[in-house]
């Protein structure tokens, strides 16, 4: 049973590869967070096969959402209203957490709220530590590469989006180069601190007063130094490629995001997503945010890659502004944060 004057939020989050259902308490206090990876399936094609995914989706997500109450030690009746991811993402894998939501909110007549997938990588953080405001969020993922300004809760404004390639996407493609197995990111990371940054790469800046990103050069500059070396005959340690590489890209990310703080005039700032799991790109935010006296805050790991804790905890903040969904609910892949 809950006290009165508790908020229980069940979250269901199935946009990708993950198929995860959480209850969150008052919008900050996790009582479950179940999360079933698919990342074994997926490996040996080198990457997410949309197929596969939505199969596994359907297969896991009554399982997941009853242990995840299990945990919690709570009933479907004692929550307050069901939260779920309604995009961006796999339509086929969205439909299966939307179309879940919807029967449980209809079997039990609780509220529907839809939750914007990046939204919930952003309250992700507000787990750790409440949120002040105006902030800015560095968004990092194999999908997803923003900059998103907030003035309150519910508020987003994004100020720089990716061109081209995710960073995320272009960490996994910069591995498979290299021969390492799906996902690359954290073996690209690894294998950064065992190298030295030895390779010339390209930074692309776009225009002085941009805030958007490209990584589609920097990839393909990574391929044709690894190309032209074989073709001499010559052999560059991966771990310097990798080094080269993420120096690269973390400066890039730095930059954009500190001259953004201070645009912005916030001394708020938190990074969200699966690459905010990257330790080279922590530190140096971190270094970055002390010598700017920035309050940077960062998820842990467990809540960086996709769950379903942070879409309950973006849902308890939407539930209380009044948003609801209704039947009409779907999953939409291009959704826009807004």
């Amino acid at each position: 049973m809950k006290d009165e004057q508790d908020m229980l939020i069940l979250g269901i989050e199935t946009s990708c590869d993950e198929t995860s259902a959480a209850v969150v308490k008052n919008g900050r206090e996790i009582l479950s967070n179940i999360v079933s990876s698919q990342i074994e399936s997926h490996k040996r094609f080198g990457g997410v096969v949309p197929e596969i995914a939505s199969r596994h989706h359907v297969e896991q997500i009554t399982y997941i959402f009853e242990e995840a109450l299990k945990e919690a030690g709570t009933e479907l009746k004692d929550i307050d209203a069901i939260a779920v991811t309604e995009g961006p993402g796999l339509v086929g894998a969205l439909l299966v957490g939307v179309n879940s939501a919807k029967a449980l909110a209809y079997a039990r007549d609780k509220p529907l709220v839809g939750v914007h997938h990046i939204a919930g990588h952003i309250y992700a953080n507000h787990i750790v530590e409440e949120l002040t405001f105006p902030l800015i969020t560095l968004i990092v993922s194999g999908g997803h590469t923003e900059l998103i300004y907030m003035k309150d809760h519910g508020s987003f404004e994004v100020i720089g989006e990716t061109r081209d390639d995710a960073v995320g996407e272009a960490y996994d493609k910069v591995a498979r180069t290299l021969g390492l197995p799906y996902p690359g990111g954290p073996h690209i990371d690894r294998l950064a601190h065992e190298g030295e940054a030895s390779v010339k790469l390209p930074r692309a800046w776009l225009e002085p007063d941009s805030f958007d990103f490209s990584f589609s050069g920097l990839k393909s500059s990574v391929i044709n130094t690894l190309h032209n070396a074989k073709q001499r005959g010559e052999e560059i340690p991966p771990e310097n490629i990798a080094a080269s590489f993420q120096e690269s890209v973390i400066e890039v990310l730095v930059g954009k995001t500190m001259r953004a703080v201070e645009e912005k005039n916030v001394d708020r700032l938190l990074l969200a997503g699966g690459v905010a799991a990257n330790k080279g790109l922590r530190e140096a935010l971190s270094t970055a945010c002390r010598e700017k006296g920035i309050n940077l805050t960062i998820p842990p790991m467990s809540l960086c890659t996709d769950n379903a804790a942070m879409i309950a905890a973006a849902g308890t903040i939407f539930y209380q502004q009044g948003r609801r969904a209704d039947d009409r609910l779907n999953g939409q892949p291009g959704l826009v944060l807004k």
